[in-house]
């Protein structure tokens, strides 16, 4: 199973950071490698079920998840179906000096196919690093550059 843990500040709030990464219909805008995203159906106030497709160049795959947000301080994705054999994500939201917001994330995955999960394990690095900097980027988008001191 490929994992990745990282942390970082960034000069948003927690809330504005919250916000960014509950808004998954909106990832296609700005993902890299996501063709799609919706919401399918609301569990609860707080849960909800969402359906990505990933694709590169020929590839495409399906990737549906439970979303379970605890605002403004958390946000759990569990995999429910689609090319992985496990993929579980998890973002935590904490106040950081100056209004910034401490993100800390993690995922791991596997894919069923162990040729898919060779060709992941070599480039899963950048990947993660990628998917990162677009959250950031698109951060900056809609909050605009912040003066706020790192």
């Amino acid at each position: 199973m490929l994992s990745h843990v990282e942390q970082k500040q960034l000069p948003y709030t927690r809330q504005q950071m919250f916000d960014l990464v509950a808004d998954v219909a909106k990832y296609k805008e700005f993902a890299p490698w996501c063709v799609a995203s919706r919401v399918n159906k609301w569990e609860s106030d707080n849960v909800f079920l969402a359906d990505l497709v990933v694709g590169y160049k020929v590839f495409r795959e399906k990737f549906s998840s439970r979303v379970m947000l605890n605002k403004p301080h958390e946000i759990s994705i569990e995999y429910l179906k689609g090319p992985l054999k496990n993929l579980t994500n998890h973002w935590v939201f904490s106040e950081g000096p100056n209004d910034t917001c401490i993100i800390d994330f993690s995922v791991e995955f596997e894919f069923k196919n162990g040729a898919l999960q060779g060709l992941a394990t070599m480039f899963f690095n950048e990947v993660v690093k990628r998917m990162i900097d677009a959250f950031e980027a698109r951060a900056e988008e809609i909050y605009g550059s912040s003066n706020h001191p790192i």
